[in-house]
């Protein structure tokens, strides 16, 4: 993966969520050592109210789409939601506004679950709002030579719903392009 090619093979995508289960074993060491100091009502609102606004109402409308696209609004709401720039803003925030407190713990907690545990990053545009594996990934990795992942939280691959398909663009050369066919 790098700038020219924004995109894992499976054995990076693991390499980037080994990186977050660190970041969670960090996190976790700290909630168990100062775990008598935490107030556990803020910190289950902080580590709930991410997915009650970024997550839940996505899922039920991509169930409730059977095949229709949904909103980008569920995948705006989700990736703001699922960002430590975001999270970052909101202890700073509940510093200012509250106290500075363990129960703050809770926000990388999720971030970091979610991404080391599961998988979950930002979710794209072009893709279904949950994983499905995609046909256009998988022609990629054998063109790499690079083994296919299991499914994703399926048994079998479901077919790709609940997202509008990206449209074909066909490169159309410009005038200097043209110029040079021409010579």
């Amino acid at each position: 993966m790098d700038q020219a090619n924004p995109f894992d093979t499976p054995r990076t995508f693991s390499l980037h969520r080994a990186e977050y289960l660190v970041g969670l074993a960090v996190t976790t060491g700290l909630i168990i050592a100062y775990f008598d100091e935490i107030r556990w009502l803020p910190a289950i609102g902080l580590f709930l109210y991410i997915d009650l606004v970024g997550y839940i109402p996505g899922a039920i409308a991509f169930r409730r789409a059977k095949g229709r696209p949904i909103a980008k609004t569920y995948y705006v709401l989700y990736n703001v939601m699922h960002s430590l720039i975001t999270q970052g803003a909101v202890a700073a925030l509940w510093c200012w506004l509250v106290k500075p407190e363990w129960a703050l713990l809770a926000l990388p907690f999720h971030l970091f679950g979610d991404r080391g545990l599961f998988g979950n990053f930002y979710k794209p545009f072009a893709l279904p709002f949950e994983p499905v594996r995609q046909p256009g990934y998988l022609r990629l990795l054998d063109d790499l030579g690079v083994a296919h992942p299991k499914p994703a939280a399926h048994a079998f691959d479901p077919v790709p719903v609940g997202h509008v398909p990206a449209t074909v663009r066909r490169h159309r050369p410009g005038a200097r392009e043209q110029q040079g066919a021409v010579r």
